[in-house]
């Protein structure tokens, strides 16, 4: 892969200690995301895809090894630079939806890019321009408990991709949906991916959307595996 990566981990370690027990969950995980790049993340409950998710996504820091977010170590970084990288060059779905139940819709959508500083008529536009490309554009004026489980994971997506971000990370993003719901919620996923040309890793249990996806990696005692395509 010769573009540059939106994404590397090097030699990433993370040990939990419950009680006299050490679990090593992380065991010299490497990995890059190239832009454009949508790469499942699959294993089973446990085996450390939302501890990858949270150290990708600057939440958490690992016991050791390397995050380079567009080409720039962040091991150095200030949790004031963290919590700015966030802000401007990542976006988190997660499988339950977290919008805010006392505003609507657009609203959900408008406010990271209005904490962000955009002004309020640019935040509307880019909000309804993203409700529109996931299909919720008549549902903008309605607040969540208004919505489906659907929509409102649709909304989640557009909120999480309000600041134009580099790399999208999603933990289990369809996990709380039937499977026709799910199916339409990662094709409005996919198709933005595809249309913003951004970076994507998602975590799932469902192995018939991961083999959708352009690659697949796989945790194996606390290492990750490429797994091979299906042939199409």
């Amino acid at each position: 892969m010769s573009e540059a990566a939106i994404l590397e981990l090097s030699d990433l370690r993370r040990t939990f200690i419950q009680g006299e027990v050490k679990i090593d969950v992380l065991r010299g995980v490497s990995f890059r995301i190239a832009p454009g790049e949508v790469i499942a993340l699959t294993g089973p409950s446990g085996a450390g895809k939302s501890t990858l998710l949270q150290i990708a996504g600057l939440l958490e820091r690992p016991d050791g090894g390397e995050i380079k977010l567009a080409g720039k170590s962040c091991a150095a970084m200030s949790e004031r630079l963290r919590t700015r990288a966030r802000r401007e060059m990542l976006g988190f779905v997660y499988q339950f939806h977290h919008l805010l139940p006392e505003f609507s819709a657009l609203e959900n959508v408008m406010l990271p890019q209005l904490i962000g500083g955009t002004g309020k008529r640019r935040a509307r536009e880019h909000a309804s321009e993203l409700l529109q490309k996931l299909g919720v554009a008549g549902r903008q004026h309605h607040r969540p408990t208004q919505l489906s489980g659907g929509e409102q994971q649709r909304v989640a997506i557009a909120r999480a991709l309000a600041n134009r971000p580099v790399l999208l990370l999603a933990d289990e993003p369809t996990g709380n949906l039937d499977q026709d719901n799910a199916n339409n919620v990662f094709e409005a996923l996919m198709s933005i991916v595809r249309d913003t040309g951004l970076a994507a890793l998602v975590a799932t249990h469902n192995l018939s959307l991961a083999a959708r996806m352009d690659r697949h990696v796989a945790f194996e005692n606390g290492v990750l595996l490429e797994q091979e395509k299906a042939a199409q």
